[in-house]
């Protein structure tokens, strides 16, 4: 019974799998390109824009880029957004590590339930509350704090400012759906375009005023992190979650962080501390009770 009901969504799993696997390569694209944090994102940007221009012209849905000047407006307002999360990231990064950086911007979803508490007035349960405190006790040990006080040999040098921007980065990842979600009419791959049209046009001048990276491997990883990790990443995984019961996609998404903790470790050997893997193992598993307890009734 169990293999007959997985059986439709194999397809779909393994799209989310090979997205958040990619996705987890994108902290060594950002450290080995060398390149300043809005060098970086501009060409994302412009690369993934040409990469998903050509998905959607080989996929003949050229129309579903048309949107209304409301939802034109808020996709673009939402893409600066995100694209401010991605000069954040990319600045915390070399600061932090990939690990680190991206299990802190993955408490993007419990901050995007206290702005709707706070702001918008939406209701929050008391056990929502309660695994947003689990998870903040969780990316407190992620960050390496326990670690520095007690002055655990495994303990790498912590860098506030890297923490603060890919705090940052979560903040602004989380202001961006609440912006998204209400335009009506446009997949989140369409949304993707925008964005990349948004971070296109608005850093366009910063290659030129400090001038073009110089000719050598910087430009294959620059160009890696738009077609890569912006185009087919996008489109593995949009295409998972198209095809997924919500419950399955949550879990999923954490194919993402963990993949970036292990090449962390593979690629440059920077292994989180035990303290470390508890704390963002908590986190993550705050992360999967939220999202299950968004999907009740």
């Amino acid at each position: 019974m169990y293999r007959q009901d997985l059986a439709p969504h194999r397809p779909g799993q393994w799209f989310m799998v090979g997205g958040g696997l990619l996705l987890g390569t994108l902290g060594v694209f950002i450290e080995e390109a060398g390149q300043p944090a809005l060098t970086a994102v501009w060409f994302r940007c412009f690369f993934g824009l040409l990469a998903l221009t050509l998905w959607f012209a080989v996929s003949s849905r050229w129309s579903e880029l048309r949107l209304s000047r409301r939802d034109a407006a808020l996709a673009i307002s939402g893409g600066l957004l995100m694209v401010l999360s991605w000069v954040l990231f990319f600045e915390a990064v070399p600061r932090t590590s990939m690990s680190v950086a991206t299990l802190v911007v993955h408490v993007q979803p419990f901050l995007i339930m206290v702005i709707g508490s706070v702001w918008l007035g939406e209701r929050v349960s008391r056990r929502q509350w309660s695994v947003a405190l689990v998870a903040l006790a969780g990316l407190g040990l992620a960050t390496g704090v326990l670690d520095q006080v007690l002055g655990s040999q495994n303990a790498g040098s912590m860098d506030l400012r890297g923490l603060a921007l890919a705090l940052g980065a979560a903040l602004a990842y989380a202001l961006a759906p609440l912006l998204l979600r209400r335009a009506h009419g446009a997949s989140p791959l369409v949304m993707a375009w925008w964005q990349c049209v948004a971070g296109t046009v608005a850093l366009a001048w910063w290659p030129f005023m400090q001038g073009w990276p110089a000719p050598g491997p910087a430009w294959g990883w620059l160009v890696g992190m738009g077609v890569v990790h912006t185009g087919l990443a996008y489109v593995l995984l949009y295409t998972g979650v198209s095809r997924l019961p919500a419950g399955r996609m949550a879990l999923l998404q954490f194919v993402y962080p963990a993949s970036a903790i292990v090449f962390d470790a593979l690629v440059y050997g920077r292994t989180l501390s035990g303290i470390q893997l508890t704390g963002g193992t908590l986190l993550l598993a705050s992360l999967l009770v939220a999202a299950r307890e968004k999907l009740r009734p």
